[in-house]
């Protein structure tokens, strides 16, 4: 009787909140008509120079640092905006140590961490010629200004030359070839950034197709508007710089402990705020004034109702197990997607589709994991996570993918390690010589690590915002799907959900009440029958 009574609830919460959900983006909704506004874009109004009339773009460049010398003599402060941005350091500028990011002792569950395998990992850094600790950093010929800015779509890095594109015809694993650029036509080709320049690198993270985010692939580039309602060709057709915006070549949106964005302001509070939140475009009361929807704001993200899945049409991979890594004579199978089980190089995988993010509580920030943190092996280690809690005003319920993955660590001094993966055959790199104590060796006295000599294999979750992938507002995520037993939000716990939990006391009311009105409908009805009968003997 309890568990119908709370269906009973459940669904008549569900009637009640619809009409929210449902008028969530109606055009009378308040956040509607700034958001309209804010979106207005003319790349016409903005350019201001032809670059194929500069006559020093009409040389014949030899060399990518020859035509960044040239962009340096008009865009003289460039370099240096670049060199101060987290594009560039690849460490999070809120750490003073200087460990936390990819360019520090940062690790993941996917291919881990950069250092000793530099020329690999940096063919997406936005430079040239990042092979080794000694890459100069403050170089100002050494800033790929093309990777962002050319449109020609010829421009691209080699996948293991440390960020340089090929200076002869080359192939790369036998599969695909890279030609030379001509880099007076790319040269000349310059403009704002577009999703081409940006999904090269971001929707190719981890080594391929959609491997990381799950709401960053290759569907991006050209989505329609049911995969995500801003970038939609048909529908807003942003470009990535539209929301993250710009300000001296830093763009907004990187999180490591420092948040996207510190406030959560609208462009009618302030016009020069950052895009970067939907807060500002569609404002703290995004919903008809009258809707239930609008209580959430404080506690829910906008996105954890209108992302109902990601990897929406691209597979993303879910689990990375390194330990059955190595095996050479092994069938390579692939899964229903298409998609590799099993990498001699790297080891076990699972792919998922159309998943449902896994829902915590947010502030903005992330703690990481380094290779100097001492880990727990008995229990799963939490590379990264996401900081929040519900009693913190700063806090949402936001959707991330987590993913999993058995990852190398240190068995006696029980850190994460930093194997060295990437290098010539003979050279100890795990990828060449599928020795793992000799590639660790390697990787941790390269980065000024310890290692025992005991290695092992430990769970490890990784997690991801969900940011992307915005469906339309007729296929959000319904009420009943957080509001009942079991839910998206189960394993938030700490608050009362109406139509999730329980509370004895109100059940008991509840069905008294039921009962109550029951007995007074019989009464009622036997009260109109007997004085029926009573008039007809009269």
């Amino acid at each position: 009787m309890q568990h119908m009574f709370h269906w009973i609830l459940c669904g008549a919460l569900a009637l009640w909140l619809y009409p929210a959900w449902a008028l969530a983006a109606a055009d009378e909704a308040p956040g509607r008509a700034l958001a309209r506004q804010t979106v207005k874009n003319d790349d016409l109004e903005w350019i201001t120079t032809d670059h194929t009339r500069h006559r020093l773009l009409q040389q014949d460049f030899t060399s990518p640092e020859e035509v960044i010398r040239a962009c340096l003599t008009c865009h003289n402060q460039a370099a240096q905006q670049i060199h101060q941005t987290i594009h560039w350091t690849w460490k999070d500028p809120a750490d003073p140590s200087g460990i936390t990011g990819k360019g520090g002792l940062s690790v993941n569950n996917f291919c881990i961490a950069m250092g000793s395998s530099e020329p690999r990992c940096t063919s997406c850094h936005a430079g040239f010629g990042w092979k080794d600790k000694n890459f100069d950093f403050s170089n100002p010929e050494a800033v790929d200004c093309l990777v962002c800015h050319e449109q020609t779509g010829t421009y691209k890095k080699f996948p293991t030359k440390a960020g340089y594109p090929v200076s002869e015809p080359t192939m790369f694993e036998g599969k695909t070839e890279y030609l030379p650029p001509d880099y007076k036509a790319v040269a000349q080709s310059v403009a704002r950034p577009k999703r081409t320049n940006c999904g090269s690198c971001h929707f190719y993270g981890g080594g391929g197709d959609g491997v990381k985010h799950g709401d960053l692939d290759s569907s991006m580039f050209m989505p329609n508007k049911d995969l995500d309602v801003h970038m939609g060709v048909d529908g807003q057709n942003f470009t990535c710089s539209r929301c993250h915006t710009t300000r001296a070549h830093n763009i907004a949106g990187r999180i490591y402990a420092t948040p996207a964005s510190e406030h959560r302001k609208s462009l009618l509070e302030d016009d020069l705020t950052a895009k970067i939140m939907c807060e500002s475009c569609h404002g703290s009361q995004p919903h008809k004034t009258t809707q239930k929807a609008n209580d959430h704001t404080d506690k829910v993200s906008c996105q954890a109702c209108h992302i109902p899945a990601f990897a929406r049409v691209n597979p993303t991979k879910m689990h990375w197990d390194w330990s059955t890594a190595g095996d050479t004579q092994r069938e390579i199978q692939k899964d229903q997607h298409g998609k590799p089980l099993y990498d001699p190089k790297k080891g076990d995988f699972t792919w998922g589709k159309l998943e449902t993010p896994h829902y915590e509580w947010f502030n903005g920030s992330i703690t990481g994991t380094t290779a100097k943190d001492v880990i727990d092996p008995s229990t799963t280690v939490r590379i990264s996570w996401p900081i929040g809690d519900k009693d913190d005003p700063q806090s949402r319920i936001f959707p991330f993918k987590v993913h999993t993955g058995k990852t190398p660590y240190d068995k006696v001094n029980k850190t994460m390690v930093i194997p060295k993966l990437f290098g010539p055959p003979q050279s100890g790199a795990y990828w060449s010589d599928f020795d793992w104590d000799k590639a660790i060796a390697l990787g941790q006295a390269y980065n000024g690590l310890p290692y025992s000599g005991e290695y092992g294999f430990v769970d490890t979750e990784y997690v991801f915002p969900i940011t992307h992938m915005v469906a339309p507002k007729n296929r959000g995520v319904y009420c009943v799907e957080c509001h009942r037993k079991g839910g998206r939000l189960a394993n938030l716990t700490g608050f009362y959900m109406p139509g999730r939990d329980s509370v004895q006391m109100l059940d008991m009311g509840g069905w008294t009440v039921v009962g109550v009105s029951l007995v007074s409908v019989i009464i009622h009805g036997l009260g109109r029958i007997f004085s029926s009968v009573a008039r007809k003997k009269e």
